[in-house]
C-alpha cells in the first residue's frame, strides 16, 4: 500500500513538474497569425504609401480643365 501512495505521489510530482517546465501543449495559440487588414503595421504602411502617392496623381491640382 504504501508503494502505490508513493508512486501516485511521484506521478503527481511529475505531471505538474511537466505543466510548469514543459514544453507549451499547443505552440500555434502563442504565435497568433493576423490577417493583412488586422495587421496595424500593414495598414500604417499602406497608408504611407497613399499619402506618398496622392500628390503625383494627375488632377489632383488646381489646374482642373473643367473649371
Amino acid at each position: 500500500m504504501l508503494y502505490l501512495l508513493a508512486f501516485i505521489g511521484l506521478v503527481t510530482v511529475a505531471v505538474l513538474l511537466w505543466k510548469a517546465f514543459g514544453p507549451t501543449a499547443n505552440p500555434m495559440l502563442s504565435k497568433r497569425v493576423v490577417g493583412p487588414d488586422d495587421d496595424p503595421e500593414f495598414l500604417w504602411k499602406m497608408n504611407r504609401e497613399a499619402q506618398r502617392r496622392k500628390p503625383e496623381e494627375p488632377g489632383t491640382g488646381s489646374s482642373d480643365p473643367i473649371g
